[in-house]
């Protein structure tokens, strides 16, 4: 008998050293995560390395941790644990989705996760941040030196009279641990006053007070009557309430929804900067943290006071329409830039088929007269502007003007406070001169000025405006020069500011449009997922405060000058001249929209089958259709970026711009075949020339000699398709004499299936004749089984009777020899003659009947032979 052959399997090699042996850090390639516990009792900083052998990203930051390891080694210590050996207690206890894993104790304190590059600079950095969590600050320039970060700063103040610590410093040092747990950027600074002198700079009175700075919002001061001191409310308060004027965005290189989730949020600008953490001082870094802090700095753009000059001649919230001078300049009887917050709003045009625009500034003042005491808040917020707009909206007819060539204002009183009023500005502008080049410097400097009262009505009719965006329209009024301060508050295209270290990105930047060529690594583009759009900053320009500004600044003019960056396809960039004009990106406009001809535009794609197919198709129609009035040319849209309006999700798809009326493109019907015949029935009926002086004859011979190019092209044609007709024939031809020979063999195949029938019928037939014979059979087979069963019955019955003859015979024998001797001899015999006597009669009966069967037997057998 053969057994199943078991499984064999091969063991696991054994781990070997993951890191050298002269290396600084102890590696425990068997897993011995026991003896590691052992060891971080013995030290204040540990740093564990968890990989796996095979892992390419644990070997690429073998290195990295060396390199960290053998700066850091005095001071922290670097334990490499194999966390996949199957025998180790660091694979038992340890579950990691990912590897390498990089886990840091303070103390008892731990384990704070590093999840940021896997480069020795932010290793290191990091580490250095879990070393010394917290910055010690003892004089006035320190504290001047921490307030100015651009990262979020909390400040304790403690007095360090009491033995060993004061009271709370352990939980706030907890605090910024917990901190670095939850945010592994760092971004976070903790400090600790302890000069009182200093503390009290700062508002900070009493020992275990905690401060968080702000530099565009007030600044915060940790309520202990409402929330518990501890390390875990600390950070939670912190977090919270942080300000955010610049985040770095630090993607781990796998699959993640982080851009797509900050993207979502709004416009981004999107700085790439070589940095490195632990350099000393960042001058492009603190250049760009001023361009953040001035963006977001609402409370310096807006006003508290107004202009004296302007208000000392009002007693009442409101103006009244009969002060000002109607001749006097703008600047001397009224000022947008003095007030607190500004709101730009477009009416609709009075007509459809006007191109003008009411144009209005909307502004937020207070009155010279009692004011309420300064509170530490935004002096203007979201609940001023909604009462204005609100206000505004009532009173819209007051400025609806058909064409106004004078400034028109007005001032309404707040709804909510009796200091403050609201004061609209309206100008009748051109919908052709509002972009931002041509009108910048022709709106608003007009020296007419008309003030019209708060209760002023016009027969125009009533509307409502249809865009609200609070941006900065008027550069001249909002904006000098390149002074961005507050924009974010007086726009709704406000960006989002992030930051990415382009020595580990820059294929980030090198997909948003930055040059592979360029030596320094510095690029800005802005990107508006909602618009589709996105915007690249020269790169001629260097990367400084002012082009950053500029660029901010330009983005959030209502109609903005930025041109969209497209992204085209370089092969094609240098082509040679072809039949069909292969477009790009940056030659889409010129091609189609510029071009003085008709364009038949197809978008097509590499991998497109289909599209490759019609190649012939519309090469034939490029060389029937006039080259003077016509373009016929093609996009890939794959490797090209085309206006969203232009778009298309299905391939191929065509286009048609007629001349002259670029804008009413046409699109190709999709019920109707591609083909030359249909394209060109579709071109002639949508097609328009050019308008044209009446011919000369120089004109007309020239219009001859083409028509007769025309004929002659169009009779080498028809004599191709003459040729290609005569083939068709052959072929024709050739096909019917192969079809009627396919008849015939169709025929004889028939005559063959019905005799292949008949045989079927003939054998069916013979088959039930034979089954019926063998039921025949089998039923006579039964019946002589039936008859061969009683004669074996009767056979039984004979031996059982001559069995008990033999046993009467036996027992009689017995009792005669029991019998006395001594009798008669003439009595013996005589009973022994009338015994044998009877023996000898059952004995012939026996021999009868046995005979008479065995002649049954026989007689039964030969009926059988002969019915067989």
């Amino acid at each position: 008998s053969c057994s199943r052959a078991k499984d064999v399997t091969m063991p696991a090699k054994l781990p070997v050293n993951f890191f050298s042996t002269r290396s600084p850090v102890i590696d425990l390639f068997r897993g011995q995560l026991d003896y590691a516990d052992h060891l971080r009792q013995d030290s204040e900083i540990v740093l564990y390395f968890f990989y796996a052998p095979w892992c390419g990203q644990s070997i690429a930051a073998r290195e990295e941790i060396e390199h960290v390891a053998n700066r850091l080694s005095d001071q922290v210590l670097f334990v490499a644990v194999n966390c996949w050996w199957n025998q180790g207690k660091c694979r038992k206890q340890k579950h990691f989705f990912y590897f390498p894993v990089i886990h840091l104790y303070h103390r008892s304190f731990g384990p704070i996760e590093y999840k940021g590059p896997m480069s020795a600079v932010y290793i290191e950095k990091f580490v250095r941040r879990v070393m010394t969590p917290l910055l010690y600050i003892s004089s006035r320039s320190k504290l001047l030196d921490f307030l100015s970060n651009y990262e979020p700063g909390v400040l304790g103040y403690f007095e360090f009279n009491a033995s060993p610590q004061p009271p709370g410093y352990l939980t706030f040092f907890t605090s910024a641990l917990h901190s670095l747990k939850k945010d592994y950027l760092g971004t976070i600074r903790f400090g600790v006053i302890t000069n009182k002198h200093v503390a009290e700079e700062i508002s900070l009175v009493h020992s275990g007070s905690v401060y968080l700075h702000r530099h565009v919002n007030t600044s915060l001061i940790y309520p202990n009557d409402i929330m518990n001191y501890t390390a875990e409310n600390i950070c939670k308060w912190v977090l919270e309430n942080r300000e955010m004027l610049i985040r770095w965005l630090r993607p781990h290189g796998g699959k993640s929804l982080l851009l797509n989730n900050e993207l979502k949020k709004g416009p981004a600008l999107l700085i790439f900067i070589p940095y490195n953490p632990l350099a000393e001082i960042h001058p492009l870094l603190d250049e760009i943290t001023k361009v953040a802090l001035e963006y977001h700095n609402c409370n310096k753009s807006q006003a508290a006071k107004p202009d004296p000059q302007h208000l000392g001649d009002t007693d009442s919230p409101a103006f009244d329409s009969s002060v000002p001078d109607v001749h006097m300049k703008v600047s001397e009887t009224f000022s947008i830039t003095k007030y607190p917050c500004c709101n730009t709003v477009v009416l609709p045009q009075w007509h459809s088929i006007s191109r003008t625009h009411n144009v209005c500034e909307l502004c937020i003042n207070q009155t010279l007269g009692v004011k309420p005491n300064k509170v530490h808040v935004p002096h203007c917020n979201f609940l001023e502007i909604e009462a204005a707009l609100d206000s505004f909206y009532l009173q819209e007819h007051t400025f609806f003007q058909v064409i106004s060539n004078t400034i028109e204002c007005s001032n309404f009183l707040s709804f909510y406070s009796p200091f403050s009023y609201y004061t609209a500005c309206c100008r009748t502008v051109n919908r052709h001169f509002l972009s931002f080049i041509s009108s910048e410097k022709t709106i608003f400097q007009t020296p007419k000025v008309e003030f019209s009262s708060h209760g002023k009505k016009d027969n125009t009719q009533h509307s409502i405006p249809h865009i609200e965006d609070r941006n900065c329209f008027i550069p001249d009024l909002h904006i000098s020069g390149t002074n961005i301060t507050g924009l974010s508050c007086r726009t709704n295209k406000t960006l989002n500011l992030y930051l990415l270290d382009s020595n580990l990105f820059w294929i980030y930047a090198e997909r948003l449009g930055a040059s592979k060529s360029t030596h320094l690594k510095e690029f800005a583009a802005i990107v508006d997922l909602k618009e589709e759009v996105h915007y690249v900053l020269d790169q001629n320009q260097s990367l400084v405060g002012s082009a950053l500004e500029n660029f901010i600044k330009n983005f959030s003019i209502l109609y903005s000058p930025l041109k969209r960056h497209l992204v085209d396809d370089p092969s094609v960039r240098f082509q040679e001249q072809h039949v069909i004009t292969e477009v790009t990106t940056n030659t889409f406009h010129d091609t189609v929209f510029l071009s003085e001809k008709n364009v038949l535009l197809l978008y097509y794609a590499q991998w497109c089958g289909f599209c490759a197919s019609l190649n012939h198709i519309f090469i034939q129609l490029a060389r029937l259709l006039p080259p003077d009035n016509f373009t016929v040319a093609r996009i890939d849209i794959t490797r090209n970026d085309l206006p969203w309006e232009f778009m298309t999700d299905r391939l191929p798809t065509i286009l048609f711009f007629p001349h002259q009326r670029k804008e009413q493109s046409v699109k190709f019907p999709e019920e109707f075949s591609i083909n030359l015949p249909n394209l060109l029935k579709f071109i002639l009926h949508h097609s328009s020339l050019p308008s044209s002086e009446p011919c000369t004859k120089e004109c007309l011979h020239k219009e001859t000699v083409l028509q007769q190019g025309h004929i002659s092209h169009l009779e080498r044609e028809i004599r191709k398709l003459r040729s290609e007709i005569s083939a068709l024939h052959q072929v024709h031809d050739q096909l019917e004499a192969q079809l009627s020979e396919a008849r015939r063999e169709e025929h004889r195949l028939q005559q063959q299936k019905h005799t292949l029938e008949k045989q079927h019928k003939t054998l069916q037939l013979h088959s039930e004749q034979l089954q019926a014979t063998y039921d025949q059979k089998n039923q006579e087979l039964l019946e002589m089984a039936e008859k061969l069963q009683e004669l074996a019955d009767a056979s039984e019955n004979l031996l059982k009777e001559n069995t008990l003859l033999r046993i009467l015979v036996a027992s009689r024998e017995g009792k005669l020899q029991s019998k006395d001797e001594i009798k008669e001899s003439l009595q013996s015999e005589q009973t022994l003659s009338e015994d044998n006597l009877s023996v000898s009669a059952a004995t012939a009966k026996l021999e009868e009947k046995r005979s008479d069967n065995i002649d049954a037997i026989e007689t039964e057998h030969s009926n059988g032979n002969r019915t067989e």
